[in-house]
């Protein structure tokens, strides 16, 4: 049978023109490429691939255009932070350098700056040795040349230097790099069974609360009888910025009249703000609320002996609770009656603590740093210590206390700066209980510039020190079971107030640059990078809002362990700076819808029968006389300038130099983790954080 041909091979075959070309690469990694023919890359290309084609090269363009910005503005970063360095560091514009009082932080600069000008020295050499082609690292292990291979008097010194630095040095530091990553995997530990206990608090919403109106009375014609007497305090010194927004909030509580005494607590030395505290009580009194002003002659003591002259009054013994506010704290109009209540029916109860909130929280960076760390105070570290503990640090301000609490506990004492704390450890040493609300919130500032919150945050690390050597044998001898003493002691003191700092400081600050020049005691990735993200993670998550700013609050903890170590070391040691108290300033904000609110309350205020008391005609035509005259009086200019802080801009050159180091090594990881902490310290050594003065 004759085989049938297939023809359609042929018909639907394409003529071939030119003739093939084999192509044989060289390099056996890159397959045979055969070319039909030489004008078969101006075929014309599928529609599809073509319109593909296209968007893939948008996409390139797209994604070229975001890089180009980004580089854009990391040199603009760049390039202003140069030129902030030549304007406030070289030419000295606008700044003035710190005045460090204490020889503790004077002692502790001249250590940093040691530390600068040695590691500036090694780094020379190491340079040098490198240019040399002295390399004797292989996979992370020295290599000790042997003596025939040793050439010159230099290399024999550096060789020297490499077998002291591995036999002596860097066992000293890798003990002391063991000792404080233990203890920061315990805090770590320890923040982390505090974020579980507030998860399972919010899981099973667990909260104080009290049944209906306790102080409900069924008297129409006086309808507030069973409600306690309330004393608020309001302690002042020189809060030209506050006065009138914490005043006008206090007077505006819901609370029956015959029940309430205000006192403004006002310690200030300059008469003008005296003279306007009075006014703005005078205004307030003649609507009808019970306010008296008070000033102390002898102004010793601070704030708690500020507290202390007032509950002296004969009159405090007719009042059963006592409500403390802040100047710059501006409480709801129900306060009192979400705390009060509270204590119905709770003998043991000494202390009902509100949650703090900030008006001015979105002003810059500093300030939102500062929000994310007492958000994970309050909503973790006070919540959980609340539900499971009742006991907590006083907050010193937003609270009520019972009178018979503060009186069997001691009363306030003047002995720190941290009375709040004082007080509270007393308490908790008699047995009261504490209460922590934190659906009750009232309004407040944090620090906007850098000057005013290292102040504060010396104060709140000194005087918990301070406080520990006081109270620590009371701890002992008191009646507190074994687990209350142990919380008190090694949690309460020791691990937040002591550990934390001395290992936030010392790692990270020390331990990190020294360890780029002694190679052979390096700290692991896990230690400088995965624990340390994932712990500030867990601070951010109360601020859900802050996740942006997870890596700068990484980094700007770090950089306030400097002042956070230096006034531990002071309370600890009872050095000179301990017992420095500094009103922190305020700039006297307030939101557009607290703002409004006031408004309205005090419009309903003056709309209210006035009952006239406590004002004189002469005082106040003295008020008006002393308006008149600060109207027509110029102010003098006071022309407030930025700090250059010494620690801090050397610590920021030690780290730039240890980064530099570790670029010998390659160490990737280190290296940026340095850069970033280094440019970090520069910019709060050169006051750019925060509120910046014209």
């Amino acid at each position: 049978m004759v085989p049938g041909i297939d023809m359609s091979k042929w018909w639907t075959k394409e003529e071939r023109k030119g003739t093939p070309v084999i192509v044989k690469m060289e390099n056996p990694n890159y397959s045979l490429l055969e070319i039909d023919s030489p004008d078969s890359a101006f075929r014309p290309v599928d529609k599809d691939r073509g319109k593909n084609a296209k968007q893939f090269t948008w996409v390139l363009l797209l994604r070229a255009h975001r890089a180009a910005g980004c580089v854009a503005w990391l040199g603009n970063g760049v390039w202003s932070l140069l030129g902030s360095i030549k304007k406030r560091l070289i030419l000295g514009e606008g700044v003035r350098m710190e005045s460090d009082k204490s020889g503790k932080g004077k002692l502790l600069y001249r250590i940093i700056l040691g530390f600068l000008i040695t590691a500036l020295a090694f780094l020379g050499f190491e340079v040098f040795a490198h240019f040399n082609g002295w390399h004797y690292f292989q996979n992370s292990n020295l290599h000790i040349p042997q003596t025939v291979d040793i050439q010159g008097w230099l290399h024999e010194i550096y060789v020297s230097w490499l077998g002291f630095r591995a036999g002596y040095i860097a066992p000293l530091i890798q003990s002391l790099s063991t000792f404080c990553v233990v203890l920061f995997m315990i805090q770590s530990l320890d923040r982390l069974v505090l974020c579980l206990g507030c998860f399972w608090i919010k899981f099973k919403k667990i909260k104080p609360t009290f049944e209906g109106e306790p102080y409900k009375s069924n008297d129409a014609e006086n309808p507030g009888c069973n409600h306690p007497m309330v004393l608020v305090q309001i302690p002042m010194c020189n809060e030209r910025e506050v006065y009138d927004q914490s005043i006008s909030a206090v007077c505006q509580l819901d609370w029956p009249k015959d029940k309430i005494l205000i006192q403004v607590l006002d310690d200030s030395d300059d008469e003008t703000i005296q003279w306007l505290i009075k006014s703005e009580v005078s205004k307030w009194s003649q609507k009808g609320i019970n306010i008296i002003y008070r000033h102390r002659l002898v102004r010793t003591g601070y704030k708690a002996g500020n507290l202390k002259s007032a509950m002296n009054c004969d009159y405090v013994k007719d009042y059963e609770f006592v409500a403390i506010f802040d100047a710059d704290f501006q409480p709801n109009p129900d306060f009192l009656q979400q705390t009060v209540p509270h204590f119905k029916g709770n003998p043991e109860l000494g202390l009902v603590q509100a949650r703090w909130s900030f008006v001015n929280k979105d002003e810059n960076l500093l300030t939102r740093l500062q929000n994310i760390n007492l958000c994970f105070h309050f909503e973790v570290e006070q919540q959980v210590n609340g539900v499971y503990l009742n006991f907590f640090g006083f907050n010193g301000t937003a609270g009520v206390w019972r009178i018979k609490a503060l009186e069997e506990s001691g009363g306030w004492l003047e002995r720190t700066t941290v009375e709040d704390m004082d007080i509270a450890v007393r308490a908790h040493l008699h047995g009261w209980k504490f209460i922590y609300l934190n659906d009750v919130r009232v309004l407040c500032e944090v620090p906007e510039s850098y000057e005013a919150y290292r102040k504060q945050q010396h104060r709140w690390h000194s005087g918990p020190m301070q406080l520990f050597r006081l109270c620590l044998p009371a701890i002992i001898s008191s009646k507190l079971s074994a687990l209350k003493k142990a919380n008190l002691i090694l949690l309460f003191f020791l691990l937040r107030k002591l550990i934390l700092p001395f290992y936030s400081f010392t790692l990270f600050c020390i331990i990190l640059p020294l360890t780029m020049f002694v190679p052979e005691a390096e700290l692991p990735i896990w230690v400088i990078c995965y624990i340390p993200v994932f712990m500030s993670f867990l601070n951010i998550l109360p601020a859900p809002g802050a996740f942006p700013f997870i890596v700068p609050y990484l980094l700007f903890e770090n950089t306030m362990s400097v002042t956070k170590f230096n006034a531990m070391i002071s309370g600890l040691f009872q050095l000179g700076s301990s017992y420095e108290w500094i009103v922190t300033k305020k700039a006297g904000r307030a939101s557009e819808p607290d703002l409004v609110a006031m408004e309205e309350r005090e419009t309903k205020a003056m709309n209210q029968p006035q009952l006239f008391r406590g004002a004189s005609d002469s005082g106040l035509s003295e008020l008006t006389k002393l308006k008149e005259h600060q109207e027509a009086t110029p102010k003098p200019d006071k022309k407030k300038t930025n700090k250059i802080y010494k620690k801090e801009l050397t610590l920021a050159f030690l780290l730039l130099t240890a980064a530099l180091r570790s670029l010998l090594s390659a160490q990737g990881v280190h290296f940026y983790f340095l850069l970033f902490q280094g440019v970090t310290f520069l910019l709060v050594g050169l006051d750019l954080i925060g509120e910046q003065m014209s």
